[in-house]
């Protein structure tokens, strides 16, 4: 357990590093006032969605409920600002990047990638089973399977009977169930195992969740294209997440070979390696890491990380 708590407290050191680097390249940058605006934005989204008509009124109404709006500010802030970071130095770098000669060239290697899937649109009616007898609501959900099966019709069954919530009102009384349009390969694995044989206009099985039961009518189907078509832009979306992954940890790698990290003694010798990074032989002399006595100092701002022991 201890060498588990040990590693475990050096993965978080190590991610506290990289953290605070991207904050200082994020200022760097010039970042801090497209970051507050963002800030602004999103509490502003939250202070719409529960009917409040201002950001003051929302950090009034959380303090309430002791929440501290300072600090949830400044989560916000810190992580809006790491995202910023590695959009514009990472993933927009890496989108317009590739020359057109690497895309033509990845799309020919990759054509089963830009195959339009089966699209399908659904409706739905859900049975919550919460503090209720699970065999009685099975029951109730193959009754409506048959009710629907016999031609009743669905929008109006689902606005009778579908138990569906959003901020605690019934949705199906006014959208009659529809839920929308969705690939197929998008669709969570047992809803598309419940509807993948369902024709247009038929009714699937009642399918078990956690939270209840649920009845679905297909209303469309899109064929999938059975040829691929080059789009610049889907194919530089494609490459971009497919190399993304590396080119953050690349990146991330080259700040902190390009700073000056120093960690405490307690926690050096499991934190250096996963950063991997070798630490400062000597920070008055100006040895920088991994240097030799009289090589040139590296650019960069002391990144001190101290934990307590």
């Amino acid at each position: 357990f201890g060498d588990i708590a040990r590693k475990r407290q050096a993965e978080l050191i190590a991610t506290l590093v990289n953290e605070a680097l991207l904050l200082q390249k994020g200022k760097e940058l010039d970042l801090s006032s497209e970051v507050e605006a963002e800030v602004n934005r999103r509490m502003l989204d939250v202070a719409k969605d529960q009917g409040i008509t201002s950001i003051e009124k929302l950090e009034a109404a959380m303090r309430e409920q002791g929440v501290d709006p300072v600090a949830t500010r400044q989560t916000l802030r810190t992580e809006i600002m790491k995202q910023a970071v590695i959009q514009q130095e990472v993933d927009r770098k890496l989108f317009f990047g590739f020359s057109m000669e690497e895309l033509k060239k990845y799309f020919q290697a990759h054509q089963d990638k830009f195959l339009k899937p089966e699209s399908v649109t659904i409706s739905e009616i859900f049975l919550s089973s919460a503090g209720k007898n699970e065999a009685e609501v099975k029951a109730r959900a193959l009754a409506l399977v048959r009710e629907l099966r016999a031609g009743a019709d669905f929008a109006k069954v689902a606005a009778a009977n579908s138990e569906r919530e959003n901020n605690g009102v019934r949705v199906a009384p006014e959208s009659g169930g529809k839920v929308g349009a969705f690939e197929m390969p998008n669709l969570r694995t047992d809803i598309a195992n419940s509807v993948k044989s369902v024709p247009v206009g038929g009714v699937s099985e009642p399918l078990r969740t956690n939270e209840g039961y649920q009845i679905f009518r297909v209303d469309e189907r899109t064929p999938g294209s059975t040829a691929a078509t080059f789009n610049e832009n889907q194919v530089r979306e494609a490459m971009t997440m497919e190399r993304g992954a590396k080119a953050r940890e690349d990146y991330l790698q080259g700040l902190r070979d390009e700073a000056y990290i120093k960690i405490t003694e307690n926690y050096a010798g499991a934190v250096y390696p996963i950063l991997k990074i070798t630490p400062e032989k000597t920070a008055e002399n100006g040895i920088p890491s991994g240097g030799e006595p009289g090589a040139k100092k590296k650019k960069g701002k002391l990144l001190g990380i101290f934990p307590k022991p």
